[in-house]
């Protein structure tokens, strides 16, 4: 039994690295038509392992074994489909597909290393079309390049798997519909897409670290998926960009960080009561040296700003001991490349631990688009911290109260009950 679960363990980790590799190779193989053959051809890659090494043991290569596996089933696939026309062979490279004689080798060429990483960097920035929704670009990357299924996707979305299959049906029929091929941009484009696709990856950490979508607060799986699909960024020299460099280390900043987040019971933990000794030291580390590497060139983003505000709070040994001086620097340098009023708000907390209530609330009261912000918890929650300090309680009760209704997550709901209990009692 416990051979299994290690099978299982294995099996489950290697897909989760591996299966979007195998799909953008695939894709490259049979074409954007036939998204679908080349998911279920690593489904049943997958099945294929889990029966054969239940049965004989796990191989010396578990990785090698998965790749050879898929690439069998797609020369079977070839075989049958050469007379049929699902596949597209007109492609003078595919042409050599048809041939019993070159069929072999010219598969194998479509499996060497460096093309499998180039295939899977394609078919992120496919994935990231501007043209597809932010919503419709995170449900495919998830199930198309990290290997979940239908029902994680929706259970990641809170919504049913009909939806989901509508959302990733649309994406296809846009592939279908445009003939999107997946390709790395050329030199002049990189930059330019580069971003869509961060910020796909940073959307998806954000979900994870932050869950909006079920009972839990942290959801690892997504974590550690946005920040290998960054690290497969930074594997190419092309896409070693600077901004590139600033989230990874924003990521390993945040990931450091996350086991001291929530108690043992699930409940949510405040960064100023947080037991640091849990913290990552090693990811902490990684994260230096990926901010070390961002300070080149000209370029300036968010990422890079707000990776510095947490290492700022990695490098405190004590919540006492955080710089907010700097930190609030660093958001005025924040708010100079964006105007985003949720920006606004985090500086009103730091402005907060700086220089008290009273100028936080002046702060918080110069915002002149509220709008946003009215109907985002924190916004409220933000306000009811600053009226409890004030000992305004009925107004902090109140805004306590507002954050309660805006917020889906019953970690925070709970937080926030127990700030109303305290005041009341």
């Amino acid at each position: 039994m416990k051979e299994n679960d290690h099978i299982d363990n294995t099996l489950n980790h290697l897909f989760r690295q591996e299966s979007g590799k195998m799909v953008a190779v695939l894709i490259k193989i049979f074409g954007t038509e036939n998204i679908e053959m080349a998911e279920d051809v690593v489904q049943d890659a997958l099945v294929s392992a889990l029966e054969t090494w239940k049965f004989r043991g796990m191989p010396d290569n578990p990785r090698a074994w998965l790749y050879r596996t898929a690439k069998n089933k797609a020369i079977d696939i070839i075989r049958r489909s050469k007379h049929r026309r699902l596949i597209d062979f007109s492609d003078p490279n595919k042409q050599l597909l048809t041939s019993g004689y070159t069929l072999n080798t010219t598969m194998d060429n479509y499996w060497k290393e460096d093309q499998i990483q180039d295939d899977f960097l394609a078919m992120m920035y496919a994935c990231c079309h501007p043209d597809i929704s932010q919503e419709n670009q995170i449900t495919f990357i998830l199930k198309s390049l990290c290997g979940f299924s239908t029902k994680e996707v929706a259970r990641s979305f809170l919504t049913s798997e009909d939806t989901i299959s509508k959302r990733l049906y649309r994406t296809k029929e846009y592939f279908r519909k445009h003939k999107i091929r997946p390709k790395i941009p050329t030199p002049n484009e990189i930059t330019t897409k580069t971003v869509t696709v961060l910020n796909a990856i940073y959307l998806m950490f954000n979900e994870g670290y932050n869950t909006t979508h079920t009972d839990q607060l942290i959801r690892k799986d997504l974590i550690e998926q946005a920040m290998l699909l960054c690290r497969s960024l930074l594997s190419l020299e092309r896409t070693q960009l600077p901004e590139v460099y600033a989230l990874m280390a924003l990521m390993c900043f945040h990931a450091a960080r996350i086991d001291s987040r929530i108690t043992n019971e699930g409940e949510l933990i405040l960064l100023a009561k947080q037991d640091r000794t849990q913290w990552d030291t090693a990811s902490i580390q990684s994260g230096e040296e990926y901010l070390n590497k961002a300070a080149f060139g000209t370029t300036l983003t968010t990422y890079h700003i707000e990776a510095a505000i947490a290492y700022e709070h990695c490098i405190a040994k004590q919540y006492k001991d955080t710089n907010w001086a700097a930190i609030l620097k660093y958001y005025n340098l924040f708010l100079d490349l964006t105007h985003d009023p949720i920006v606004f708000l985090n500086r009103c907390m730091v402005v907060l631990e700086l220089q008290g209530p009273d100028k936080a609330l002046e702060a918080l009261q110069t915002i002149k688009d509220n709008k946003v912000l009215e109907k985002y918890y924190l916004y409220h929650a933000t306000l009811g911290e600053i009226y409890q300090r004030l000992q305004q309680n009925t107004k902090a009760v109140s805004c306590y109260q507002k954050a309660i209704q805006l917020t889906q997550s019953k970690q925070e709901q709970k937080f926030l009950n127990d700030k109303v209990a305290g005041i009341l009692n």
